[in-house]
C-alpha cells in the first residue's frame, strides 16, 4: 500500500504509525535520527503500485536481512515490490544472467572492475544525466566516487554507471587505549608523528606493531593494503590511478618508495611482535591478538573496519580497543586520503521503478536505515551521523566524511593475476628479505606477460 502523502513530521508520525503497524517497519516513520522530510518528499513523487524491482547482489544472511528492511521503506513509499536475492557467487551469476538476457533490474557490484567490464559490453545502462554532478556535490570526496563509477560503454563513451552505497574503510590503526594511557602516548596526527611514536614505544621497552600476512592461499594481501595506503600518502592520486592501470610501472621508483615505506614498519625486528620473520607466517586473523594481552604484546595494528570480527569475544570498542586514522605525511601535502572498498548499484534492466530506486538511494534515509542497523558506512555527506548504530561506526563515518581523496583497493582493480597473485606473493617475498626493487620488477614482468 502506498503511504499516504504527508507534509510534516507530526502528520508523518501520526499517519505512518498506522503504516508501521501494518508493515512492521523497524523504525517508526517520524521518529529517530532519520531524514523523514526527505523520505516524505520522495514518497510524494512516486506511485508505482503493481511494479516490481528485481535486485541481485553479494549480501546474504544477516546483511540481506538488513538491506531488505531498507527496501521495505521503498515499498512503503512507492507501492512497488522489491525482490532482492543475494548470492555468494554473484560475480559469476551476474555475468551469466546479463549475457542470457535474464538480468534483474539492478545489480550490486562489490568490485568496480566487473561493472566496468559489463558496461564495455553494453550490459549496463548509464545513470541519468546529472547524477555525476549530484554525486560530486553530495558525497565526501565526491569526484573520487564519480571516477570509480564512470566507465566506457560499448561505443567507447564514458558515462556514470555506478552509484556507490555501502563503503568499507581500510585506513585505520587499531590500538589499546589502556596501553596508550599507561605509556602516556598521544594519538598521532601525522605519519611523521606515527613513526616517532613507533620508535618511542621501542625506546620505552615495548613492541609497537602487530602485523600478520597469513591468509591461506591469499597470504600476502594485508601487505598490499599497507602499500596501497602508503602509495596514497607518498604519491598523488593521479599516480595511484596510473599504477592501477599500469601506466605507472610497478617497478617505478614511486611504487618502490611506497613498498619500502611498508618495510620501514614491517622489516624491523624491534617494531613487530615476534620479529620481522613472524610477519609473513602470522595469520591476519590472529595478528591483532597482541593488543589484548596483559601486558600488551603490541600497541597498534593497521587493518580495515572488518577486523573487530576477529577480536576476542566480549571486546568493548572504545574501552578495550579503539582506532585512529592512518595519518598522512605533513610534509607531502596530499590531504587526507582514505583507502577502502565498497558496493555500487548499476542498472542492468531499466524500468520506471528502477529509476525510482536509484533516486531513493540518493536520499539520506536510504543510507540511515542501514546505518541504524549497524555494519554500514557511507560517503553520503547528507546523512545524520546520529543514525549510526554506535560511536565506533560514527567515528569511522567521520573519517570517510573528512576524506579529501578516496581510492578503491588497488589490488581489486588490477588484473587478478597481479592483484590476487603476483602482488600478494611479492609482498611475502619482500617481507621475508627480498629487495623491493627486485620484487617490483618481478611483478612488472608478470604484468607484461599477461598483456
Amino acid at each position: 500500500m502506498k503511504q499516504t502523502l504527508m507534509t510534516g513530521v507530526a502528520l508523518a508520525a501520526l499517519t505512518a504509525g498506522v503504516a508501521h503497524a501494518e508493515s512492521h517497519l523497524p523504525f517508526t516513520p517520524g521518529e529517530g535520527a532519520f531524514d523523514w522530510d526527505g523520505y516524505n518528499t520522495f514518497a510524494d513523487a512516486y506511485e508505482l503500485s503493481g511494479q516490481t524491482v528485481e535486485i541481485t547482489g553479494p549480501w546474504t544472511g544477516n546483511e540481506k536481512e538488513k538491506v531488505d528492511k531498507v527496501f521495505d521503506y521503498f515499498t512503503e513509499a512507492t507501492g512497488a515490490t522489491v525482490n532482492y536475492s543475494g548470492s555468494d557467487s554473484f560475480e559469476q551469476d551476474i555475468v551469466i544472467s546479463t549475457r542470457a538476457g535474464s538480468a534483474p533490474n539492478l545489480a550490486v557490484f562489490p568490485q568496480p572492475g566487473l561493472a566496468a567490464d559489463l558496461a564495455s559490453q553494453g550490459m549496463l545502462t548509464p545513470l541519468a544525466d546529472g547524477t555525476a554532478e549530484w554525486v560530486a556535490e553530495n558525497f565526501a570526496a565526491g569526484p573520487s566516487w564519480v571516477d570509480l563509477g564512470t566507465y566506457a560503454g560499448k561505443d567507447g563513451t564514458d558515462a556514470l554507471y555506478g552509484l556507490f552505497y555501502r563503503v568499507d574503510l581500510k585506513s585505520l590503526v587499531w590500538y589499546s587505549p589502556i596501553a596508550f594511557d599507561e605509556g602516556g602516548y598521544d594519538i598521532p596526527e601525522t605519519m611523521e608523528e606515527l613513526k616517532e611514536l613507533t620508535q618511542q614505544i621501542v625506546d620505552d621497552g615495548g613492541t609497537p606493531w602487530c602485523i600478520g600476512l597469513g591468509s591461506g592461499a591469499a597470504t600476502g594481501w594485508p601487505a598490499t593494503d599497507w602499500v596501497e595506503d602508503l602509495m596514497l600518502r607518498t604519491q598523488t592520486p593521479a599516480d595511484y590511478d596510473a599504477w592501477v592501470t599500469n601506466d605507472l610501472k610497478f617497478n617505478d621508483p614511486k611504487v618502490i618508495e611506497a613498498v619500502e615505506e611498508f618495510g620501514w614498519f614491517a622489516r624491523n625486528d624491534e617494531f613487530v611482535n615476534g620479529g620481522a620473520s613472524a610477519v609473513a607466517t602470522t595469520d591476519f586473523r590472529d595478528s591483532p591478538a597482541g593488543l589484548f594481552t596483559i601486558p600488551a604484546e603490541c600497541y597498534m595494528h593497521r587493518q580495515a573496519s572488518f577486523i573487530p570480527a576477529f577480536f576476542p569475544e566480549g571486546t568493548k570498542a572504545g574501552e578495550d580497543v579503539d582506532f585512529f586514522y592512518f595519518p598522512a605525511y605533513a610534509e607531502k601535502d596530499l590531504g587526507k586520503p582514505v583507502l577502502g572498498a565498497g558496493t555500487l548499484f548499476a542498472i542492468t534492466k531499466p524500468s520506471e521503478a528502477t529509476t525510482a530506486m536509484i533516486e531513493f538511494l540518493k536520499t539520506p534515509i536510504a543510507h540511515e536505515l542501514w546505518m541504524a542497523q549497524g555494519g554500514f558506512l557511507t560517503a553520503h555527506a547528507g546523512v545524520n551521523p546520529d543514525a549510526y548504530a554506535d560511536d565506533s561506526q560514527r567515528a569511522q563515518g567521520a573519517i570517510l566524511g573528512n576524506a579529501t581523496t578516496f581510492r578503491f583497493d588497488a589490488s581489486d582493480l588490477m588484473p587478478s593475476e597481479i592483484g590476487a597473485g603476483a602482488f600478494w606473493s611479492g609482498m611475502v617475498d619482500y617481507t621475508t628479505g627480498s629487495d623491493a626493487a627486485d620484487v617490483a620488477t618481478e611483478i612488472q614482468s608478470r604484468w607484461d606477460a599477461i598483456r
